[in-house]
């Protein structure tokens, strides 16, 4: 099973390790986790077969599409209580910033994620076009931090004018609890009062459990049932796990994606000059 993602989360760390056991039991088998730092890793390692599923986001997954088709496939996505199945992308400034609004940035230095990040990257750019700014004219820099914690702390420490980062756990009129900016204020490493969001687009369908499609059915199908059940079977420690009391996981195709794996190809199309066109 490949993973992306910082060791340094100890909730993330044991997220994996809880999934990684439930999976070892239910298929008789040894389960192993291929940990990649960042998201082009576990691209390639499903991509390639060198592993039977993994957990990655959807401007991920629309890459992994890109390359083999059918040979992958989603199978299971977060739920919240609420029946929500997705998260926002939000544009961040540090709190002494002057900057305001996206009108403000004109010119600034704009910190992305990483290439293949559907919220630190692929779906603000769309949402840049459609509201008529060319994401690779309008702001002064852009660059990729390699991930939402390195993002974080790049605009922390003044790196950038502001980052993209992902948020969830609410929405823009409620306000966020979740997301690298939070976990890392939960952490001690950051203060939240330190920072601002003056954009946010979404909600963007959230990260898949995805499988290859050449392996045989009878694991595919205890690898969804086993996951999609530790919500309901061990309820305490889905939420020891960092995951939301009444969230739960469910099923998904291709289709729920579709959206994101357009985008990206238009975006790619967009930065070759062939105005969108594939």
């Amino acid at each position: 099973m490949a993973v992306s993602g910082s060791n340094d989360d100890p909730m993330l760390v044991k997220r994996r390790s809880v999934f990684r056991d439930r999976l070892s039991a239910a298929l008789g088998l040894p389960v192993k986790l291929y940990e990649s730092s960042d998201y082009n890793g576990v691209i390639q390692a499903i991509s390639s077969g060198q592993v039977d599923l993994a957990q990655i986001a959807g401007g991920g997954y629309a890459n992994v599409d890109a390359q083999v088709g059918s040979l992958v496939a989603p199978i299971l996505t977060p739920r919240q209580a609420e029946g929500e199945t997705g998260y926002y992308s939000a544009l961040v400034v540090r709190a002494d910033s002057p900057i305001r609004s996206l009108a403000d940035m004109k010119g600034k230095s704009l910190g992305y994620v990483d290439f293949n990040s559907t919220s630190g990257y692929l779906v603000p750019r769309a949402k840049f076009r459609e509201q008529g700014l060319d994401p690779d004219t309008y702001f002064g820099k852009t660059s990729f931090a390699g991930g939402h914690t390195q993002a974080v702390m790049a605009l922390a420490n003044g790196q950038f004018d502001a980052a993209i980062l992902q948020a969830s756990g609410g929405d823009p009129q409620q306000g966020f609890t979740r997301g690298a900016l939070y976990t890392m204020a939960g952490r001690g490493f950051v203060d939240l009062k330190y920072f601002r969001i003056i954009w946010t687009t979404g909600p963007i369908p959230s990260e898949a459990v995805i499988v290859r499609t050449d392996r045989p059915q009878a694991m595919i199908d205890l690898v969804r049932g086993t996951m999609a059940a530790l919500a309901y079977d061990e309820p305490e420690l889905w939420t020891e796990i960092g995951q939301l009391d009444g969230s739960a996981y469910t099923a998904v195709t291709r289709d729920h994606y579709k959206d994101i794996i357009a985008l990206r190809a238009a975006d790619i199309a967009q930065r070759r000059g062939t105005g969108g066109r594939p």
